[in-house]
C-alpha cells in the first residue's frame, strides 16, 4: 500500500506542526544532541523561507511549529541570496537553477529532510556509527492561525512539564519559552507572533506575557495524562501578572555559569578558546554569547567535541 499523500498548501503562507521520533531505543537526544539539533534547525531557518513559531526538542522526538512561505512571493534576488547563504558567498547559482531552488526552499519536505539528514550525519560522526537515526517519516498537521495556533504552541511548550522534566516551562531551554527567556530570542529565531496577532496584540513584551499566561493556565489543567503545573506556581505567577522581572530573567540565564565551556570577558573567552580549540573534533569557530543581566560577560558553549572530556 502506498503512502498517504501529505497535506500541503503551496499558494499561501501555511502553518504546520511537525513531529518526528528517533528510531533508537531510550532517549538518545541528550543535552549535547539537543544543542546540535537546535543549531541545525536555527541554521536552516535562515536558509529556507520559513518562520519558526515554536519548538520543543525532547529525548526521543521533536516538535516544530513553522510557517512555510509560498514560492510565488520570492524574487530571483531572494533566491540568489539564500543560495549564497547555503553554499558560501563566492558561490554562483546558474539561472536555470533558480526555479528549482525556489521550489526547494519553500518545500516542507525538503526543510525537514535537511534537518534530519544534517543532524544524523553529525550524530553518526560524533558517535562513530552509521545507519539511520530517525524513525518513520515525519508527521505534519496544517494549523489555523489564531486561537488554534496558541493552543498548539502551549501544548508543545508543555511537553517537558507533562513528562516531569521541569517544574516551569521556561526552565527547559530546548523549547519556545525556554529560548525566549533564557536566550532572549537570540538572532530573532522565534517569530514573535505566537498566535497573538490575530488577537490584535503586537507589542513583543506583552505578547510574551500573555503567552506565558496562556501556557501556565493551560498547564494547570488536568490533561488526562502526564503531570500538570503546580497550582501554587500558577498562583504566584498570577500575582505577578505573568510578567518576568529582571531578577527572573537573570536567574534563568545564570545557567551559563555552570553549562558554559568558557565564561568571562570577550577577550578572555577568545584567548582561552584559541588555546584549546585543537581539542575539538570539528572546526568550530568562535561563538560568543552575552550573559543576560551581567554587563560585559560572555560565554562559549561547552566543548562537547573535546577528546577525553
Amino acid at each position: 500500500m502506498g503512502r498517504i499523500p501529505r497535506f500541503v498548501r503551496h499558494d499561501q503562507p501555511t502553518v504546520y506542526h511537525i513531529m518526528s521520533r528517533t528510531a533508537l531505543d531510550g532517549f538518545p537526544l541528550q543535552d549535547t544532541e539537543k544543542d546540535h539539533l537546535m543549531a541545525t534547525v536555527a541554521r536552516l531557518c535562515k536558509v529556507y523561507f520559513v518562520d519558526l513559531l515554536g519548538f520543543c526538542l525532547m529525548g526521543n522526538h521533536f516538535h516544530l511549529v513553522v510557517r512555510m512561505n509560498p514560492a510565488d512571493d520570492l524574487t530571483d534576488e531572494d533566491i540568489t541570496e539564500r543560495y549564497k547563504l547555503l553554499y558560501g558567498k563566492e558561490s554562483r547559482i546558474i539561472p536555470c537553477q533558480i526555479d528549482d531552488f525556489r521550489n526547494r526552499l519553500t518545500s516542507l519536505g525538503d526543510f525537514v529532510k535537511d534537518i534530519k539528514q544534517g543532524f544524523t550525519k553529525a550524530y553518526n560522526k560524533r558517535k562513530k556509527r552509521w545507519g539511520t537515526f530517525w524513525g518513520e517519516r515525519f508527521k505534519s498537521v496544517i494549523v489555523e492561525e489564531g486561537e488554534t495556533l496558541v493552543n498548539l504552541l502551549a501544548y508543545v511548550d508543555l511537553n517537558p512539564i507533562r513528562a516531569g522534566i521541569v517544574d516551569k516551562p521556561e526552565n527547559y531551554r530546548w523549547s519556545t519559552l525556554g529560548y525566549l527567556v533564557q536566550r532572549g530570542n537570540k538572532d530573532g529565531l522565534i517569530d514573535l507572533n505566537l498566535g497573538m496577532h490575530e488577537w490584535n496584540e503586537f507589542n513583543p513584551t506583552e505578547i510574551i506575557r500573555k503567552y506565558r499566561e496562556f501556557v501556565y493556565e493551560t498547564g494547570a489543567m488536568d490533561a488526562g495524562k502526564g503531570k500538570r503545573l503546580d497550582p501554587e506556581l500558577v498562583k504566584q505567577e498570577r500575582k505577578k501578572g505573568f510578567r518576568l522581572s529582571r531578577t527572573d530573567v537573570f536567574r534563568h540565564r545564570c545557567r551559563y555559569f555552570s553549562d558554559s565551556g568558557i565564561i568571562g570577558s570577550k577577550e578572555f573567552v577568545a584567548e582561552v578558546f584559541d588555546g584549546v580549540k585543537h581539542l575539538l573534533d570539528s572546526k568550530d569557530e568562535r561563538r560568543f554569547t552575552p550573559v543576560g543581566g551581567v554587563e560585559g560577560v560572555y560565554s562559549m558553549k561547552r566543548l562537547a567535541g573535546a577528546v577525553g572530556g
